[in-house]
């Protein structure tokens, strides 16, 4: 580069257009990966706060008052949340063995085991679906620096290359090409950033959503085998 460095040397596009085709690919890249990343933050975003919401409404429901036939009968055929489902769930083990008859102690006991691995299953499918996504996110976060190294010191070769072709060391020629290099690395971070953060949020809210799940899990189970108690 033998032109003297000018502000337009160092805008955005004319970093990208300047840089070389590796580097150029590294930005390309990582431009992706934030793009996608940022995706899954905003769905994230959606996500747990509509489940959040819907089983705020669905525990209120059931600390109304109202009996938990008739709460799960609301709930309808096909609940999408799993707090319903799950309640639905366990009041059809306790109606199929309640239609057997009176029940002693050892059965009272296998149902009440058989309805803890049904809600484990339950939860343990709704917290991955819950994660899903938490993934790509970790990769972007923890890869995303690397590779936008890797592009720096590649466009850092490549401008020693240019330096040692044209045998000019001063600071205008050699600052555009150290400039876009870098600009790799910028990227990098850019990306890596909010997807670390969001994948630090968004597990600790898939956390706090499996808790609430096992807890929910935990009231039901009491609740049956306060029932089968009573008909033991």
């Amino acid at each position: 580069m033998d032109a003297a460095a000018g502000p337009q040397s160092f805008s955005f596009i004319s970093l990208f257009l300047q840089a070389d085709w590796v580097v150029k690919a590294v930005m390309i890249g990582l431009i992706l990966a934030s793009l996608g990343s940022w995706a899954v933050i905003i769905d994230k975003l959606f996500r747990f706060s509509a489940l959040n919401s819907a089983a705020n409404r669905f525990e209120d429901q059931v600390g109304s008052g109202q009996g938990l036939e008739e709460v799960a009968a609301q709930a309808g055929a096909n609940p999408r949340h799993p707090l319903p489902r799950m309640l639905q769930a366990a009041l059809k083990e306790w109606r199929d063995a309640k239609a057997k008859g009176q029940m002693g102690e050892a059965q009272a006991a296998f149902l009440i085991q058989r309805i803890d691995r049904m809600m484990d299953t339950l939860i343990s499918r709704e917290t991955g679906k819950a994660e899903d996504g938490l993934g790509s996110l970790a990769i972007v976060a923890t890869a995303s620096p690397f590779i936008g190294l890797f592009g720096t010191v590649w466009g850092i070769m490549h401008a020693f290359q240019n330096i040692a072709i044209s045998k000019n060391t001063s600071l205008a020629v050699v600052a555009p090409s150290i400039a876009e290099a870098l600009f790799a690395t910028a990227i990098g971070l850019i990306a890596a950033i909010p997807a670390y953060i969001a994948y630090n949020k968004f597990s600790t809210d898939a956390g706090k959503y499996a808790g609430r799940l096992e807890n929910f899990a935990d009231d039901l189970s009491t609740a049956i085998q306060r029932r089968l108690s009573e008909r033991v």
